[in-house]
């Protein structure tokens, strides 16, 4: 019905901006439409992975559940454990050619998160190019952004500002293209990190974004300090952010690891707890080839 109230519009924003526990906290919600009660459990479930609750998901999904949480079900094991990938993923590609649920909106966005971990692209669009919801549209901005395609991240950004101007994720995306673009643009998209700041409550995401774009403009002080707070909610919440909207691009981590060289314990700590990055694959990696090189002078 037209006008009718969004009951899942807080529970949304909460977890677009990354405040996980507050989506899970008040997503106890009254008088909810069948199809609004699958979407509520999804965001409540994505934001258990989040903060890397994943035997939580898996053990509460059963086989009996809608489409869109058993979808959800295989993003948590995805990201449980190194040994599921390669049986989640054929299980994913099963669903995906099963004609009577391959169009699920969500089916669709978790197929493209996990291709983009994969960091097959191409994979990942077959399924979220289409669009069809405001997430499809965002993770579509990140990855064209992240094939370093500005030009068809834009196209995507047009059409969600067409749809609503407004919208969070309309919002997030132009800042993520603003600080891929650079130049007078990392201003914009510090404006409006510092916009979500003040309307709500600081979360690592806002944290980390602000840092981000005080890093391009040269204000490593101020970012050191958010980076730190940022980390500290982490260690506090136990949060691995996994969803679309958490993930920076690699340019963003190389700023950022090479500020937190001032910090030595920050590397660390991110091989720890995110040793599939690729900015941890990438450092090993280097690392690995400046021992050989020492070795073959020595």
């Amino acid at each position: 019905m037209a006008g009718a109230p969004d009951h899942l519009f807080n529970l949304r924003n909460n977890f677009y901006l990354g405040a996980y526990q507050a989506a899970i906290n008040t997503s106890d919600l009254p008088n909810l439409s069948p199809d609004d009660a699958v979407e509520r459990d999804s965001l409540v479930y994505r934001s258990y992975i989040a903060l890397s609750s994943y035997q939580l998901v898996i053990h509460e999904i059963d086989d009996a559940a809608a489409t869109p949480l058993q979808a959800v079900k295989l993003l948590a094991l995805y990201l449980s454990s190194p040994e599921n990938k390669e049986s989640t993923i054929s299980s994913l590609k099963e669903w995906l050619a099963d004609s009577a649920i391959a169009n699920n909106a969500i089916l669709r966005l978790i197929a493209g998160i996990i291709f983009m971990h994969e960091e097959d692209y191409n994979e990942a669009l077959k399924h979220t190019n289409a669009g069809g919801t405001m997430e499809l549209h965002a993770l579509n901005v990140q990855i064209f952004l992240k094939m370093h395609r500005s030009d068809y991240a834009e196209k995507q950004l047009r059409i969600m500002q067409q749809i609503d101007e407004d919208h969070t994720l309309t919002q997030l995306a132009t800042a993520w293209l603003n600080l891929a673009v650079g130049g007078s643009k990392i201003q914009e998209a510090y404006l409006i990190f510092q916009d979500f700041s003040e309307k709500y409550p600081m979360t690592g995401l806002i944290l980390n974004g602000k840092a981000v774009c005080c890093m391009h403009m040269g204000n490593f002080d101020e970012a050191e300090t958010l980076l730190l707070e940022a980390l500290n909610k982490a260690r506090c919440k136990g949060s691995r952010d996994t969803s679309q909207f958490g993930c920076m691009q690699s340019s963003h981590w190389q700023i950022f690891f090479t500020l937190s060289q001032k910090f030595l314990a920050l590397p660390s700590q991110l091989k720890l707890s995110h040793p599939d990055h690729v900015l941890v694959k990438r450092a090993s990696s280097a690392e690995d080839n400046f021992e050989r090189a020492v070795q073959s002078v020595a």
